[in-house]
């Protein structure tokens, strides 16, 4: 994914992958690496559990740090204040309200940061596609897999 769609970030989230890749390159890996090699002399490695416990991990250490570091090479960072703040753009939290009134507060963030249970969806999301752009007051109608659902903009702020 590092062709022509840009992969936006905050800086928030650059540090949160950035704070991420040094744990594991810094403190895990080096540690599973010594754990291999003392379980390597313990003899047959076949029957061995914290050699191939420890492989196996490393390989997915080994991976993620390659994928983090793909992530952090393409990275745009994009300063939320910098926006123009009277509609929904990339960085912007913002307040919805559904048919039935029921309150929802969102963060538009880059695809590689996000987390729904605190809030931050992704840029290319259905719901942040239907957001960007949008004022106070502006009724947007989300297109999702299964319906259409539809929210007012309560408030935006970065």
């Amino acid at each position: 994914m590092t062709g022509a769609t840009p992969r936006f970030i905050t800086a928030d989230g650059l540090a949160r992958l950035r704070a991420e890749y040094d744990q594991l390159f810094g403190h895990e890996r080096p540690k599973l690496v010594e754990v291999i090699s003392w379980a390597a002399g313990n003899g047959d490695r076949s029957e061995n559990g914290d050699y191939i416990y420890g492989r196996k991990r490393l390989r997915e250490i080994d991976r993620r740090l390659s994928h983090l570091a793909r992530v952090m090479k393409a990275a745009k960072v994009v300063d939320p204040a910098a926006q123009a703040t009277n509609a929904v753009r990339f960085g912007a939290t913002v307040e919805l309200a559904d048919d039935d009134d029921a309150r929802r507060v969102v963060t538009i963030v880059g695809d590689d940061e996000t987390d729904a249970g605190a809030g931050r969806i992704g840029w290319s999301s259905p719901i942040a596609r239907a957001l960007i752009g949008a004022k106070v007051g502006d009724e947007r109608i989300v297109h999702l897999p299964a319906s259409e659902k539809s929210y007012e903009v309560i408030s935006i702020y970065y």
